[in-house]
């Protein structure tokens, strides 16, 4: 007789319930109960996030998150597609996309395609596509970029220079804002 244990509404004491389900196909996915999800059910999730607005799953697409309060420091960050800061990142790294939250920082070298930054950024900047600082962005440091935008309110200072070959240099010694 199998009897009811507390946790969960698991029994204990029969163990045939466990074997008796079938093992799933290695890489076929399962939802939390372990069931096999059927493959036309992720497509139909995955359309109905970018419906809403969402982007849909990238394949093979690395992210790294550094929360609110985690410092990291003194790495080399590679093989990264999307970096996003919310807390402290000392560091030198070569990515894709790089987003700096409001409360993040970034200090050391990057060589980004897109850079948004919301918080603070000190040091060597590279951008290879599009900067954009928002009004809470604070950008200093040797800074290259392709386009640039600049919200009323954010900031950029130090030896500016437009386009990957540094040709065109501008030096500043305060902060540029919008008008």
């Amino acid at each position: 007789m199998a009897t009811q244990s507390p946790f969960f509404g698991k029994r204990t004491g029969d163990t045939d319930s466990l074997t008796s389900r079938p093992a799933p196909l290695v890489g076929t996915p399962t939802n939390l109960s372990g069931s096999p999800v059927h493959p036309s059910s992720l497509v139909n999730a995955q359309a109905a996030s970018a419906a809403a607005g969402g982007s849909p799953m990238k394949e093979g697409g690395s992210k790294l998150t550094v929360g609110p309060n985690i410092k990291l420091k003194g790495v080399e960050i590679t093989d990264c597609d999307t970096l996003i800061v919310e807390g402290l990142v000392e560091a030198t790294m070569d990515s894709r996309v790089m987003q700096i939250a409001e409360q993040g920082a970034f200090k050391g070298s990057a060589e980004i395609d897109i850079a948004e930054i919301h918080g603070l950024f000190d040091g060597n900047l590279t951008v290879r596509e599009k900067l954009v600082i928002h009004a809470t962005g604070k950008v200093t440091g040797k800074v290259r970029y392709s386009k640039i935008v600049i919200e009323e309110g954010g900031q950029l200072s130090g030896e500016i220079s437009f386009g990957a070959s540094g040709a065109k240099s501008v030096e500043t010694n305060k902060p540029l804002q919008s008008a």
